[in-house]
């Protein structure tokens, strides 16, 4: 799969496409969905496939302080995409140019120009263009001027209910992470780098490996049972991100995610997570961690006694829970 960063770096050989828009965080089951029509009409077109998304997202670009946390960042969200077949993620940056633009704008400009559109995939909500003035009514009138098609997205439903990232997100407040993986259609993973941390584990014993998380919000917060799954892809930058390949390791368990205060005191995402029966060196690798069962919330400890003695416990839930 291959990334292109604006409008500009398309191809000059791009002979068309069938394209799908979207944020596409999480890609849960309802983005599954119109991934599975995409690749369907991809084939009969005999066209490469395209994922448009904007970066920021316009939420995070209308009004950043409401904007909700991501279920996944970037990274996370281009392994997805290229784990069910998409050709190319087009993402173009959302700022006031690309806000001003108006919907026919956006539809000669983007589509037409850009990405030489045959077939089009969107919700039958989808608005855009300055203002919100564009719909799938004007699409579907300029697709028979110019030549393409436009087609809706299928509501996709999980016991009666639409899944949404918005439903995920919602879930994994309430601490309900079976309900998540069942929307997901996969157990909930953030992955990164790992960096150095403060290094406060291993004063008292338990070391813990600093995952670096790329995001500004975190959808969830505590301590959990994990597994940590090492990755190893070889071959991926920027312009070619490629599934999940090489070795493959998994361990058990426990982390915690929040929030700490930098030098600045603004707050930071933080994930630390205490690998079991581990002394292996894992700075500079990637770890993806899987999200197995809530323990606790977050807390403050009145000195170090008290934290050693509530993290013995923490690794104790977690061993039974694996046990069990």
């Amino acid at each position: 799969m291959r990334l292109i960063r604006g409008l500009y770096n398309i191809p000059s050989d791009f002979s068309g496409c069938v394209a799908t828009i979207g944020n596409f965080d999480g890609v849960h089951l309802g983005h599954q969905a119109i991934l599975q029509q995409l690749k369907k009409q991809g084939a009969e077109h005999q066209l490469p496939t395209v994922v448009m998304m904007f970066e920021p997202q316009p939420r995070e670009f209308f009004a950043p302080d409401q904007a909700p946390a991501r279920l996944a960042n970037m990274s996370e969200k281009l392994q997805d995409l290229a784990s069910f077949g998409v050709d190319y993620v087009l993402c173009l940056p959302f700022n006031q140019k690309l806000r001003s633009m108006s919907a026919d704008q956006f539809i000669q400009t983007i589509l037409l120009d850009g990405l030489r559109i045959r077939h089009l995939i969107v919700g039958d909500d989808f608005r855009f263009g300055c203002d919100r003035t564009g719909d799938y009514q004007l699409l579907q009138k300029a697709g028979q001027e110019s030549g393409f098609s436009v087609e809706d997205t299928k509501t996709f439903e999980v016991e009666g209910k639409r899944v949404s990232s918005t439903r995920i997100r919602d879930c994994l407040s309430a601490n309900d992470l079976d309900a998540v993986n069942k929307l997901l259609g996969r157990p909930y993973r953030m992955s990164g780098r790992i960096g150095y941390g403060r290094q406060l584990g291993r004063t008292i014993g338990v070391p813990t490996a600093n995952v670096i998380l790329q995001r500004n919000k975190l959808p969830m917060t505590g301590v959990y049972a994990v597994k940590a799954i090492e990755i190893e892809v070889a071959g991926c930058n920027e312009s070619q991100v490629l599934d999940h390949s090489g070795n493959v390791k998994v361990w058990q368990g426990v982390a915690n995610i929040g929030v700490k205060p930098t030098v600045a005191g603004t707050p930071e995402p933080s994930l630390e997570v205490h690998i079991f029966d581990f002394s292996d060196d894992v700075y500079g690798k990637r770890l993806s961690i899987e999200f197995c069962q809530k323990i606790r919330e977050e807390q403050k400890f009145n000195g170090l006694d008290e934290l050693k003695a509530a993290i013995s416990n923490d690794m104790k839930v977690a061993r039974d829970f694996f046990n069990n």
